[in-house]
């Protein structure tokens, strides 16, 4: 059965309920690592995220992709942030491997823009497509978003895996297309809490929503934190 409703009451609605402690203040950039899937719509999060902070904070963003520069092109592409604050790194490997294992592609991307850039506030490391196990080192990054998406079913909050049970964040996207595909949005929220507990998860619809406002709330919150 298609979901009856379009806005599920939210794990926590706002990042000031989060019962986790703030991050301690940082004497460099924020650094925000986002997985998930390929196609679930993580470029498309960056994007958003980079229209939401325009003005606002001093921002580089980091993409991974196998073989390609795919993400950082289309990213500049969308004009949505300055050429020079972007980086592509070409794992040539396993996604995941250069976001967990051997970082030292990602750290020289991310210490490159600080030092180009000058102090900046968030980066944004946007790692390849990959499955259900993907995480961030701690080394690379201070947290971690993972996004799924509707599309794959209704299923997939339940089925769990280390980006979906630990990941600071859970973005489940592209809420418009559950009456398309048979998702049941209650289903997915009812999952996301058993799975992760206190963990935030958020709903959302970057087709409905340009700016990403419940994950740049999240992302804005930490960030003063972090100052």
């Amino acid at each position: 059965m298609p979901a009856e409703i379009l806005e599920p009451v939210h794990t926590h609605p706002h990042p000031t309920s989060d019962p986790h402690p703030p991050l301690p203040r940082l004497d460099r950039a924020l650094r925000v690592g986002i997985g998930g899937p390929v196609g679930s719509g993580k470029t498309a999060l960056v994007a958003a995220l980079c229209r939401a902070f325009a003005g606002e904070l001093r921002l580089g963003v980091v993409t991974n992709d196998i073989y390609t520069t795919e993400d950082a092109d289309f990213l500049r592409r969308a004009g949505v942030l300055d050429p020079e604050r972007i980086r592509a790194v070409e794992t040539g490997c396993c996604p995941h491997t250069a976001i967990r294992d051997d970082i030292s592609a990602n750290l020289d991307a991310v210490d490159d823009l600080e030092e180009e850039l000058g102090r900046l506030d968030l980066v944004l490391v946007e790692s390849g497509g990959d499955n259900l196990t993907a995480t961030f080192s701690k080394g690379l990054v201070d947290v971690q978003i993972f996004v799924v998406d509707v599309a794959g079913g209704d299923k997939v909050p339940r089925k769990g895996g280390p980006g979906v049970t630990a990941a600071d964040l859970l973005v489940i996207n592209k809420t418009d297309l559950a009456p398309l595909v048979g998702a049941s949005l209650e289903v997915m929220d009812r999952d996301a809490r058993a799975r992760r507990g206190d963990l935030p998860t958020v709903f959302l619809s970057l087709a409905e929503d340009k700016h990403a406002k419940p994950v740049a709330d999240w992302v804005r919150h930490l960030v003063d934190h972090a100052r």
